[in-house]
């Protein structure tokens, strides 16, 4: 496989995961379409949607906003087979076809298995959905084929080397978790990098925390470079990765595509100077005293309220880094919503019993509560 015939001309793609809404939270086409013609008239081409964005509804966008606006050969398309809506083998071929009619493309430039980990790869399995997708390959509906990834280096070294057919892999890769020893990012790029298969870039803003840093990290950035985004350096640390052919930004806004646009159509790899800067800054973030719970669920298993406790204490923990952000409270909803809040705490104790780093959970419960629900 010759990477280079993969690769977009320029490495800013187009994420159609968090695109502008209306008051109804249908997406606003007329908005997208502005934002997809400042993209196309800047020469990026690289497009990212999936089935199961904006509720089922990004790909008919897509088809709004690009396809039925622009040539097919002016542009990728890109989008994602979901194991969690496969209930058996023909839903594989469904979803397929649905998504075809859904964006009218004729035909996706690369397709990947979405989100593939641990426990939804026996799905992928199952229904033999590697060979599936060499089949459609071989008919032209599919240009690229590869998979999104959310596990271990491990993992992802064992799929490569069992499925020599993948073309490329989306990670999750930004500053932050570079070094992050639970998403491991720098692991599974150099486990790419060892199979020489090509990398997409997702989530390398992380959510948009990186964009909206508190005061002190944020001060060390902007004293080195005043006059550029908090955003653009973390674009600027993915694209000068030497194994990334594209990094995916999900804009959801004007301001976003055009400070975006700034940062990639003049690209400039990161300088030495700048890697010590985000080490500084990365360093000043990590001294903030968080929950240092290590996600055991010992205490989970046992309380009568029946709350998340690791999963909301993720959730404080991102506010404690990176300051009151939506992601963080979209997070701690939803683990709220799957379990209890933290205010359903009636202070038993059994979670302090069973606890092996002897956290005081009732006291963590108590901040957590205040910090997302007292609004």
């Amino acid at each position: 496989m010759n990477a280079n015939t993969l690769k977009p001309s320029k490495k800013l793609g187009f994420g159609l995961m968090r695109l502008p809404v209306q008051e109804d939270k249908s997406i606003d086409i007329p908005r997208l379409c502005d934002m997809v013609d400042a993209f196309m008239e800047k020469g990026f081409t690289y497009f990212d949607t999936a089935y199961v964005y904006h509720e089922g509804t990004s790909e008919t966008a897509a088809k709004a906003a690009l396809v039925d606006r622009y040539p097919r050969d002016t542009f990728t398309l890109a989008t994602k087979l979901p194991a969690w809506e496969i209930k058996c083998q023909e839903d594989v071929q469904r979803i397929f076809d649905e998504q075809l009619v859904r964006t009218g493309a004729g035909y996706f430039d690369y397709y990947l298995l979405h989100a593939v980990q641990a426990s939804n790869l026996p799905v992928y399995d199952k229904y033999d959905c590697w060979n599936w997708a060499l089949k459609l390959k071989e008919q032209g509906l599919i240009r690229h084929f590869g998979f999104s990834f959310h596990d271990t280096p491990e993992l992802l070294d064992r799929l490569l080397t069992e499925h020599p057919q993948v073309e490329f892999v989306q990670l999750q890769i930004n500053y932050m978790d570079w070094e992050d020893g639970n998403v491991q990012s720098r692991k599974c790029y150099e486990t790419a990098v060892k199979h020489q298969v090509p990398v997409i870039v997702m989530e390398p803003v992380k959510g948009g925390t990186l964009a909206s840093l508190p005061e002190k990290p944020a001060a060390i950035l902007k004293e080195y470079a005043p006059e550029v985004s908090l955003a653009s350096w973390a674009l600027r640390f993915c694209a000068s990765l030497d194994n990334v052919m594209a990094v995916l930004s999900g804009m959801s806004d004007e301001a976003q595509m055009k400070d975006n646009l700034s940062t990639m159509s003049d690209f400039k790899p990161l300088t030495e100077k700048e890697q010590e800067v985000i080490k500084r800054t990365v360093e000043e973030i990590l001294s903030v005293p968080t929950v240092p719970c290590t996600s055991c669920r010992y205490c989970v298993d046992g309380c009568p309220q029946q709350i998340h406790i690791p999963d909301l204490f993720q959730s404080l923990n991102k506010v404690k880094l990176y300051g009151e952000n939506k992601q963080a409270f979209n997070s701690y909803e939803e683990h709220s919503k799957a379990g209890s809040p933290a205010s359903a705490c009636i202070q038993c104790g059994q979670c302090e019993s069973v606890c092996p780093q002897h956290l005081p959970v009732i006291k963590y419960l108590e901040e957590a509560a205040y910090t997302f629900e007292r609004r």
